[in-house]
């Protein structure tokens, strides 16, 4: 059999993972309990939490697919996951601790420090085994053996990525190709990968055990053959994945595979807030949006006195724009105009606008014109991170001239955005300045997490007072 000493058995390896975070989780609070001279098992609220944390993490882990194969993938990406899984286990932790007072017969510094110490031990425990299988696999041990099925553009670019991986241990035996003869002459340039013959020949040595990957890279025109071989490959135990060459050439927007009975799909624009994703997000958005509320009522009671002060007109400006799927809700920011539109045409505010008040600049620069919407947080309405709701005038008519514009209503419009960070804040007066906010808008939908949004957040309350381009 090919594949070297080891064999992999990723079911036995997810175990040993969750045996070991589990260890780790449990053995570092009894550790710091023990450093601040505490009797762990004494005090009963100890082990309760450890239990509740193990529970939490393990639930709220096999949703964000920790535990898959991670051969191939990078490590920052398992580590990104650990780090969310915690940052959440840790809320909820936090909450369920102040709301019952748990917190009152434990130490919080023990508490604190575990909850900070937990993560880094999670991903030094990952990064030491990924260094130690990638020196076994680079070895030549633990490998798996692959061959290619396609021998034309795709198949030789998968192939180039496979070999810029050699930690993944997977080596390629070549390729086999209908329509390409056996060769001696290599494929790639520096390597000794041929064309086999067609794929009768992996087919044979699949069924051999002397192949473990059967990678298709055929062109979905070929579905006939596809299919084919697929029905073939069933006769031999080989894993066989197929490439889908003409659907990843597509700019796509959070794609997933998608199963009805028979049949699957793969979803081309698609929303990061379903299911998980969507209960993350509104409980983000409740629970920062309540405490953000709680710091700023005062200061919102003054700028609205103020206002009241200054100028004739409603303190609150609600203006309709397009929300999440392009439906239309209302937006509360405090007025800065004399004027307020509304309508089929809007203007937008230009640097040194006479409609403007004196306080209007001063909130528009600072930003704090945009505090009433932390109260469409709460409604539902929006969110505190997302693309920028635009008046609907400006949606008809930027979604006429720029390709892919209303993909940035997949998700609630956000007070902050990632393009707002980035520089991309104010007057759009020409095309082009749209056309970046809507591709910054669109890069934040494709790598949405949560430490994404907390990274706009702090980098709004940082970069976002006094911004030149507020007006």
């Amino acid at each position: 059999m090919a594949g070297g000493l080891i064999r992999p058995h990723h079911a036995k390896l997810a175990v040993l993972f969750r045996l070991v975070d589990a260890l780790l989780i449990g053995t570092l609070l009894w550790l710091l309990s023990q450093q601040w001279h505490i009797s762990f098992w004494e005090h009963s609220h100890y082990s309760l939490m450890t239990l509740l944390a193990m529970m939490l993490f393990f639930f709220i882990a096999e949703f964000n697919h920790l535990y898959h194969s991670w051969r191939g993938d990078v490590l920052v990406g398992e580590l990104r996951i650990i780090w969310r899984v915690w940052f959440l286990v840790t809320g909820i932790l936090l909450i369920l601790g102040f709301t019952f007072k748990a917190f009152d017969s434990l130490s919080r510094a023990v508490v604190l420090t575990w909850l900070v110490t937990v993560p880094i031990i999670l991903s030094v425990w990952r990064l030491a085994l990924r260094s130690f299988l990638g020196y076994v696999r680079e070895s030549g041990r633990n490998g798996r053996i692959a061959i290619i099925i396609g021998a034309d553009h795709l198949g030789v670019s998968f192939a180039k990525a496979l070999l810029e991986r050699p930690e993944t241990g997977i080596r390629l035996q070549g390729f086999c190709d209908d329509h390409k003869p056996a060769s001696d002459t290599a494929l790639i340039e520096g390597t000794q990968l041929t064309c086999l013959g067609t794929p009768d020949v992996a087919l044979e040595q699949a069924r051999n055990g002397a192949v473990d990957l059967i990678y298709i890279a055929l062109p979905i025109k070929a579905e006939a053959r596809i299919q084919e071989l697929v029905t073939a490959f069933a006769d031999a135990t080989a894993s066989v994945y197929i490439l889908l060459p003409d659907l990843f050439m597509l700019e796509m927007l959070h794609a997933r595979l998608v199963n009805f009975g028979d049949f699957s799909a793969v979803s081309i624009y698609e929303t990061p807030f379903s299911g998980y994703g969507a209960w993350i997000k509104r409980l983000e958005d409740i629970i920062l949006a309540s405490f953000i509320l709680l710091l700023i009522s005062v200061p919102m009671l003054i700028i609205a006195g103020l206002i009241k002060l200054t100028s004739k007109g409603d303190i609150i400006f609600k203006q309709h724009r397009y929300g999440l799927n392009g439906e239309v809700i209302e937006v509360w920011k405090f007025r800065t105009m004399r004027v307020s539109e509304n309508g089929s045409i809007v203007t937008q505010a230009q640097r040194h606008d006479p409609r403007i008040t004196r306080l209007g600049r001063f909130l528009r620069r600072t930003s704090l014109d945009e505090l009433p919407q932390f109260i469409n947080v709460l409604q539902g309405r929006m969110s505190i991170v997302g693309p920028r709701p635009h008046a609907i005038a400006h949606n008809e008519q930027y979604r006429k001239l720029i390709p892919r514009y209303m993909l940035r209503h997949k998700v609630k419009p956000g007070i902050t955005g990632w393009a707002q960070i980035n520089g991309w804040r104010g007057e759009t007066d020409t095309l082009e300045k749209m056309e970046r906010r809507v591709e910054y808008d669109l890069e934040y939908i494709r790598n949405w997490s949560v430490w994404l949004d907390l990274e706009i957040i702090f980098a709004t309350v940082y970069k976002g007072f006094l911004n030149k381009n507020a007006y």
